[in-house]
């Protein structure tokens, strides 16, 4: 044979690049792998410190009044699921981005992922509440989703060029990067379970232990009992008392913060003459009291849920202040959160007398759950929470509203935040059908702290007729009404109005939210047929 006959010498193979689809699941290998082994750190050395979790609070801390405002009236109490998979979303569409852009180099990829990597650093270090030690779970998530996608990325390539040449030189198989990829996955859903089980440890023991002292203590004052005829149930109000998974819960907190009982201090400082460290033991030795209070969100719209009433049980805030002293001009009582959210309490209402300001350690006759507060919060009748109930309190400074500006201040709500008189229609629900004749109209008013005198209702526009009252439990709490109607079939509108028991009247003004509490007369529109 000549040598013009000899066989062709093989040719180097010609790289396609990696196939589209396998280069996208690079990319979301890669970066699920560093969210897992983030949470997984994070459990370990400081909850606080999971880049992801850390993403979600800095969105929260910087997020546009606007937005945060629409995020409550659109989602209610869901609004930190729906900005935990927003987030997700978000890193999967990035991560997808990441492989795809990578299917001839990883230097795209490597830059994609190097940059999430760094932004949950930056997210973890600028939290209001970060330690030295919380660089550790943002460190190893950027280590692992690098190392990761390099290896995937290293691996894919070899198979493609495999697949590309005539003799299969590369000794790497379609197995080998199936195994690779299974393995990742499955450290993935390991890391994240573990890290998600680690993360939400850690106070149970405390609560429990927590609610057995507190039934067995001897209460200084008992909340009176509930009369049976303080709310109308059966007509479609609340139950007067709200049971504590049924509590509206608003808060900036993403992950809600975790403290032992007996690991928990507050300190009491500022314009004071005597500053006090306290720390739970010290909350259980001095007097116990039990108050029936209706707590009220500012972001309550007109006619909202954002309302419930619990009997609190805690240590008179107002006698540890007049034991601290404090000092003349002192307006504000700046309070600081275990995350570090603030809020900022006028300080002549928690000193007037007979207001009952609360730090409430007890709530329904259990320990405060881990979402309202556990182990300490503040409760401060006849004020919006966000100036008076700061959860998981850890801080107090006696201080001025010159001196400091709290979390909603700087965000320009109202430094007072004193409850409007309001009211609420329960039933008929909008756009209901009822039957024609007689019919049940039945809600909910509250003016604390000077309570409800009377509740006016009309229907379709006619002449205000006054409901009954249910049996008035105290001024702190809500007030269930009803009134009967003869109405014949037909689209109808109701409307009411709530007056206090000093002779304030509901506004018909039309309010939103923002700045101080909303306002306006709740209508509820259905039909009788």
């Amino acid at each position: 044979m000549s040598t013009t006959d000899a066989p062709p010498h093989p040719a180097r193979p010609t790289r396609h690049g990696i196939p589209r689809g396998f280069a996208a699941l690079i990319g979301v290998l890669a970066v699920g792998a560093a969210v897992g082994v983030g949470h997984l750190v994070a459990g370990i050395v400081s909850p606080a410190s999971s880049p992801y979790l850390a993403v979600g609070d800095t969105v929260i801390r910087f997020s546009p009044q606007s937005l945060t405002e629409f995020a409550k009236t659109t989602f209610g109490t869901s609004d930190k699921p729906v900005l935990l998979v927003g987030v997700g979303v978000v890193l999967l569409i990035l991560a997808v981005v990441a492989g795809i852009t990578s299917r001839y180099s990883r230097t795209p990829g490597v830059v994609v992922i190097g940059a999430l990597g760094v932004l949950g650093l930056l997210a973890v270090v600028s939290a209001p509440v970060f330690a030295p030690l919380d660089v550790l779970a943002p460190l190893a998530s950027l280590v692992a989703g690098l190392t990761v996608f390099r290896r995937l990325h290293a691996l894919a390539l070899l198979l493609q060029d495999a697949q590309d040449a005539p003799v299969h030189r590369t000794g790497v198989s379609r197995r080998t990067v199936l195994i690779g990829s299974s393995a990742v996955v499955g450290v993935m859903s390991l890391a994240a379970a573990v890290g998600g089980q680690l993360l939400g440890r850690g106070i149970a023991d405390s609560r429990r232990g927590v609610t057995a002292r507190l039934a067995g203590a001897r209460l200084a004052e008992r909340a009176s009992a509930i009369p049976a005829t303080a709310a109308f149930p059966e007509l479609g109000t609340p139950t007067f008392l709200t049971a504590n998974p049924d509590f509206y819960r608003i808060d900036v907190a993403l992950r809600i913060p975790e403290r032992a009982a007996e690991d928990w201090s507050m300190r009491i400082h500022g314009m004071v003459d005597k500053e006090i460290m306290l720390r739970f033991d010290d909350l259980l030795a001095r007097p116990l009291v039990e108050r029936t209070i209706t707590m009220t969100c500012v972001s309550n719209p007109v006619g909202g849920n954002l309302i419930s009433t619990a009997n609190f049980i805690g240590v008179d805030l107002r006698e540890i202040l007049l034991e601290a002293g404090v000092r003349p001009g002192a307006d504000q009582l700046f309070t600081t959160s275990i995350d570090g959210f603030t809020a900022g309490t006028p300080t002549s209402v928690v000193m007037e007398e007979g207001r009952g300001a609360l730090l409430a350690i007890g709530m329904n006759g259990e320990a405060l759950p881990p979402e309202h507060g556990f182990p300490v919060r503040m409760v401060v009748p006849g004020l919006y929470g966000y100036v008076s109930a700061t959860k998981w309190i850890t801080d107090l400074a006696v201080t001025t509203f010159g001196a400091e500006q709290s979390y909603w201040l700087e965000r320009g709500w109202a430094a007072q935040g004193p409850i409007k008189t309001e009211s609420r229609i329960d039933t008929p629900r909008g756009f209901a059908s009822v039957q024609a004749g007689r019919v049940t109209v039945a809600g909910i008013a509250w003016s604390q702290p000077a309570g409800i005198g009377k509740v006016e209702v009309r229907m379709d526009g006619g002449a205000w007729r006054e409901a009954e009252l249910a049996t008035e439990v105290s001024g702190d709490t809500w007030r269930m009404w009803r009134a009967d109607f003869d109405l014949g079939p037909g689209s109808h509108t109701v409307q009411t109005r709530a007056t206090d028991s000093a002779g304030r009247t509901q506004t018909e003004v039309q309010a939103d939210p923002v700045p101080d509490g909303a306002s306006g007369w709740p209508a509820t529109i259905f039909t009788a047929t």
